[in-house]
């Protein structure tokens, strides 16, 4: 009598079990994991944040499936916390575990910068949306990324209007891999001095009479961001290759503005 693998205490491993039809899978994996990370603070030189993360491995074609838990076991290695510095080992342990040559770690993460108000220097926290893409093994790459939002001030609506231009709330989406550790800070401030001005958590009215002049006096198209943005990274000399996305929410169009540059120095 054959007796079931369940009842002889051996559970049948269906992910290891051999497939026929020959393909092999770029990235298997596991998704939308929230968990704790230390980034990199310019001022307090660690902050405390929660990302979201995605993990994954190549997949050979002779294997049916990944082991999901594995991911899981090899993020709970690192004393329970996430940082720019442990990913090298994640990515190690990814492989070793799963027998994988390439291991992939995604995550977003809102980062916190204390700003203050131009005039009254009124401060506030301010968030934006940051992240780290990683590859490890048969090919290695790390890129950081950041979400900026900035105020544009269109040119046109100033050059053709006799009371005022129209403004909106830009977001710059940028990709940088870099020769040296770069601050998220410096990456935030390199963003909004190209801009028309910045965005502030805390504004009073001499605070907001100072912002909305600056803006006027200093114009921007979409297509004057990213040639800036691309400008300032290139003169700063830290970055290997960049992407940079601007799309501005129109405040009197229907539609967005919308521009792309990229770079490769490597």
């Amino acid at each position: 009598m054959t007796v079931p693998q369940e009842a002889s205490g051996l559970l049948a491993d269906m992910q290891n079990s051999p497939d026929e039809r020959n393909i092999a899978i770029d990235r298997v994996g596991v998704r939308g994991i929230e968990y704790p990370i230390r980034v990199l603070d310019r001022a307090n030189k660690v902050q405390h944040t929660v990302g979201m993360f995605t993990l994954t491995v190549d997949l050979p074609h002779h294997f049916k499936g990944t082991h999901m838990s594995r991911f899981l076991e090899a993020l709970n290695e690192d004393d329970s916390e996430v940082s720019v510095h442990s990913i090298p080992r994640l990515l190690t342990s990814l492989r070793e575990r799963l027998h994988a040559e390439r291991s992939h770690l995604e995550v977003t993460f809102p980062f916190f910068v204390e700003k203050h108000a131009p005039v009254t220097g009124k401060k506030g926290m301010m968030a934006f949306r940051c992240g780290y893409r990683a590859v490890g093994g048969a090919e290695s790459d790390f890129v950081m990324s950041l979400e900026i939002p900035v105020t544009t001030l269109c040119p046109c609506s100033k050059e053709i209007s006799e009371y005022g231009a129209h403004n909106q709330r830009g977001y710059v989406r940028l990709s940088v891999r870099t020769r040296e550790q770069v601050w998220l800070e410096d990456v935030i401030d390199l963003v909004e001095g190209c801009a028309s001005a910045s965005l502030y958590p805390v504004l009073k009215r001499p605070d907001e009479k100072f912002v909305t002049e600056q803006a006027y006096e200093n114009p921007r198209f979409v297509e004057d961001m990213v040639r800036e943005i691309a400008l300032s990274l290139d003169r700063d000399g830290r970055f290997l290759s960049y992407e940079i996305e601007v799309e501005n929410h129109e405040s009197i169009h229907a539609h967005n503005a919308y521009a792309y540059l990229a770079r490769d120095a490597r």
